[in-house]
C-alpha cells in the first residue's frame, strides 16, 4: 500500500527556468546523507506526489523513471520541500530494498571525492570552529 502525499497548499513548481526540468535532491531521512540527484518534469513530479515514491524524468531515455522500479530500491518519500524560488526540490526518503541507491552498487551516488587544496580551507575551518 502506498500513501498519497497531501497536495494541500502545495507550492507551484517553476518548471520554466530549465526547459521544463527541476533538480531533485534525494536525502536519506534517517542519516541526512545526500543519496542522489535527478531531474523532474511536471509529469514526473505529479507521479511522485501521486505515488509517494520519487519518479524522475530520464534525460537520456526521454521517459519517466521511478528510481528502484527494477532494483527494488525505491525511494519512499517521508517529506518534500522546494527552495525559495520554487525551482529545485529535496526529498527526504526511506530507501526500500537493500538500500543501494546508486547504479554502481553504493548507498549514495556521491562517492567520488574531489580534492580541495588544504590552504584554501584550513583557515576557514579553523575560523569557523573558533566562532569567527
Amino acid at each position: 500500500m502506498t500513501a498519497q502525499l497531501s497536495v494541500t497548499d502545495t507550492p507551484t513548481i517553476d518548471f520554466d527556468k530549465m526547459e521544463g526540468l527541476v533538480p531533485g535532491v534525494v536525502q536519506d531521512y534517517t542519516t541526512g546523507e545526500v543519496l542522489m540527484l535527478g531531474f523532474l518534469n511536471s509529469e514526473s513530479y505529479a507521479k511522485t506526489l501521486e505515488s509517494g515514491f520519487v519518479t524522475f524524468w530520464s534525460r537520456s531515455r526521454k521517459t519517466l523513471w521511478m528510481k528502484g522500479e527494477t532494483s527494488g530500491n525505491r525511494l519512499r518519500i517521508v517529506s518534500a520541500a522546494t527552495d525559495c524560488d520554487n525551482d529545485a526540490l529535496v526529498f527526504r526518503v526511506i530507501v526500500e530494498g537493500d538500500g543501494l541507491v546508486c547504479h554502481e552498487g553504493t548507498v549514495s551516488c556521491f562517492t567520488k571525492r574531489i580534492p580541495i587544496e588544504a590552504s584554501s580551507t584550513k583557515g576557514s575551518i579553523q575560523e569557523f570552529k573558533n566562532g569567527k
